[in-house]
């Protein structure tokens, strides 16, 4: 076989896999030093966090404002990657680390690190709402449809919360 043999990462399966309520996400970093490896894998895993989330938002704010309005819908996203990046660089109390392995390779003397995070969508949902409220570089018209987006995401957030609890 020339791909080698298949190597079962950790952090794989439904428990590290983004729903409606989560956002999840694992990052892997390698370096002959463990911090390093650290440190790579855990900006690896809020890199893939925040993508998931712009992901989500442009999605949303496409569907919300229409094809006809594709010319604001571009600057709505771009508000939305920022109001992200503000997000994710702030220590979010939602934000959870909810593994981290480490393994040590003697052939290469190299570290592998997996970390994965994952965060409660209503919780960010509502920083970034927070955030659209103070930043001067979101007029009127689009922290309206930012507003708007989120609450329809945090709708939809929120009534998956109300079935897992009546479980």
């Amino acid at each position: 076989m020339p791909f080698g043999s298949k190597v079962k990462e950790p952090f794989r399966g439904n428990a590290y896999e983004s729903n409606n309520r989560f956002w999840r996400a694992t990052g892997k970093g390698q370096s002959s030093q463990d911090n390093i490896a650290r440190g790579k894998a855990d900006i690896d895993a809020k890199s893939l966090l925040a993508g998931q989330v712009n992901t989500t938002m442009k999605q949303v704010a496409d569907q919300y404002l229409g094809q006809a309005e594709n010319e604001k819908g571009a600057d709505v996203a771009d508000k939305f990657q920022s109001l992200v990046r503000q997000t994710m660089n702030t220590d979010i109390a939602d934000l959870r680390k909810v593994g981290e392995q480490k393994y040590y390779d003697k052939k290469t003397n190299e570290y592998t690190v997996f970390i994965a995070y994952e965060i409660k969508k209503n919780g960010m949902l509502r920083f970034m709402k927070k955030q659209a409220k103070v930043d001067k570089t979101i007029d009127e018209r689009q922290r309206e449809v930012i507003e708007k987006v989120i609450d329809e995401e945090l709708k939809k957030a929120e009534a998956e919360d109300d079935t897992d609890s009546g479980n």
